[in-house]
């Protein structure tokens, strides 16, 4: 198993939440604005460590405080707000994508830019994104979709075990969309385990190998593909977790 998480608790945001996430796996985590999925996402990632619970990568337990910890043990996470958690906006596409992993790109605290932007330009070229002045050009001149495939790339370069996305085509444009779709299930058939967070249902729906449920910081729901509908689903986000509860 590539990610398991059991009885992960942190106080007024979620309470036992437990699921696990195969290698090739994408896994959809739906629900209610407020029902705490970007509360687990930044957990599990180090960002807002849970009070309580386990976490394990590989079958092994590990202790994430922190993102760089999170980064060490095979993780990254895309947030959902790129703009103000993912990109830094005034700066070049290049030092975006690298920014993660800036000690490699560096020799006695200078950045090797020509190592920086052909990397960079390897990474890009495969999510296709569209730049008029390539990876030297300010992220915050791209567009929303262009914006979210550099966020992608930041992290895909890091070779994760583990890819959490928040709200991975929240603002772009349908060919963009069509094209972080690809990318996810083109990751998931090399081995790579995706949690995704959604709130689009036809994209959880769609993309999803298993779909997660949550309601005011509980699980109140699991479905497999196959089980899932738009009426399950919806009908597991609204219930209380003692309605749900045998």
């Amino acid at each position: 198993m590539r990610l398991r998480v059991q009885d992960l608790t942190l106080s007024g945001k979620f309470r036992n939440i437990s699921f696990e996430v195969k290698a090739g796996e994408i896994v959809g985590m739906a629900g209610l604005v407020g029902a705490g999925r970007t509360e687990v996402a930044t957990a599990i990632f180090g960002i807002a460590p849970p009070e309580s619970g386990r976490i394990e990568v590989d079958g092994q337990p590990v202790t994430i405080k922190n993102p760089q910890q999170a980064l060490k043990m095979g993780l990254a996470y895309v947030p959902e707000d790129r703009q103000k958690h993912g990109l830094l906006l005034p700066t070049p596409i290049a030092h975006n994508v690298t920014l993660p992993q800036l000690r490699a790109f560096s020799k006695m605290g200078f950045v090797q830019r020509k190592h920086e932007e052909t990397t960079a330009e390897e990474i890009t070229t495969r999510l296709k994104l569209r730049g008029s002045r390539g990876v030297r050009q300010a992220v915050g001149e791209l567009s929303g979709g262009n914006q979210q495939k550099v966020s992608l790339s930041k992290w895909l370069l890091t070779q994760p075990k583990v890819l959490i996305l928040d709200e991975p085509t929240r603002g772009i444009d349908v060919g963009a969309k069509a094209e972080v779709h690809r990318l996810m299930s083109e990751l998931a058939q090399q081995g790579m385990a995706i949690l995704m967070i959604s709130s689009d249902l036809p994209e959880v729906l769609a993309m999803s190998d298993r779909i997660l449920v949550m309601r005011e910081g509980r699980l109140t729901g699991t479905y497999t593909h196959d089980e899932a509908t738009q009426e399950k689903i919806m009908t597991s986000a609204t219930q209380s977790f003692a309605e749900v509860t045998p």
